[in-house]
Order: C-alpha cells, then sequence, then structure tokens
C-alpha cells in the first residue's frame, strides 16, 4: 500500500494495487494468482537521474533489493483446460476477483482505475500465455 502525506492530522490518500494474473496455459500448467503487495517501500532508494540523456547509474540498483518478502496471493483457475477455454473457471475467477473487490469496498476502498495487458499464445509451439489486470484503489486515511 501506499500512503502520500500532506500535513500531520490531515486525510492523506491511500492507495492499494491488485494485480490479477490469469494462465492461458493449457491442461493446468500454468499459474494463476490474485497478488497484493503489503509492503511498504521507499522508491528514492532505487531511483537515479539522468541529466544528459544518455548515462545512468541503474546498474547501481539491485533487483535483489528490489523484491518484496510480504505479499497476499490467491489461487486461481487456468482459462484453459486440456480441451481448450474453460468457462466454468473464468466465471470461478469473476466470482473470486469480485469478491475480492468487495471486501476492499468494505474496508473502505475505491476502486479508481483498471487496467490490462495480455501475452498471447503465439500459435504452434508457444504453449504460453498471460492475461494480466491491474486494479487501483484508493481510500482516504487519516494521518497523526
Amino acid at each position: 500500500m501506499l500512503t502520500f502525506a500532506q500535513e500531520a492530522n490531515n486525510p492523506v490518500k491511500e492507495w492499494k494495487i491488485v494485480t490479477v494474473v490469469e494462465s492461458i496455459v493449457p491442461m493446468g500448467l500454468g499459474r494463476s494468482r490474485i497478488i497484493e503487495n503489503m509492503t511498504d517501500v521507499d522508491t528514492e532508494v532505487f531511483r537515479t537521474s539522468r541529466t544528459d540523456g544518455k548515462r545512468s547509474s541503474q546498474r547501481s540498483v539491485s533487483r535483489k533489493e528490489l523484491k518484496v518478502d510480504k505479499f497476499d496471493e490467491t489461487k486461481l483457475l487456468n482459462f484453459f483446460s486440456g480441451v481448450g477455454i474453460n468457462f466454468q473457471n473464468i466465471a470461478s475467477n469473476d466470482a473470486m476477483i469480485g469478491a475480492r473487490i468487495m471486501e476492499l469496498e468494505s474496508e473502505g476502498f475505491s476502486l479508481v482505475y483498471v487496467t490490462s495487458g495480455v501475452e498471447s499464445h503465439a500459435g504452434e509451439g508457444d504453449s504460453t500465455g498471460l492475461f494480466i489486470t491491474r486494479m487501483f484503489f484508493s481510500r482516504m486515511v487519516q494521518v497523526d
């Protein structure tokens, strides 16, 4: 979750990003999940600046240090079964995602924005693919 402070004793907007990864790998071989970060991070530690548009000190930022240890994951079903697209799996995932949205709304979050992307099956020999949806939630919280 991300909280942006304005002034002490004033409400601030807290953001939560929930990512849904749904596999389109057949036969249950893929992994589909709802992923939620549970770690506060300081992006300043990982940010670098370019002054001439070319030189960067990004190599000094360790990818290992970027990884968070605390996150929630909720198991979902894959889009495909052994014989093709599985509509029951899609409906089951919709029920799980909808239930999570309702839980977050009961915690005071509002769904603000949704974006999605796909890396799809590219023909024979390519049995991989993902459908990713990011949902952005916010709520006002009191900061002391």
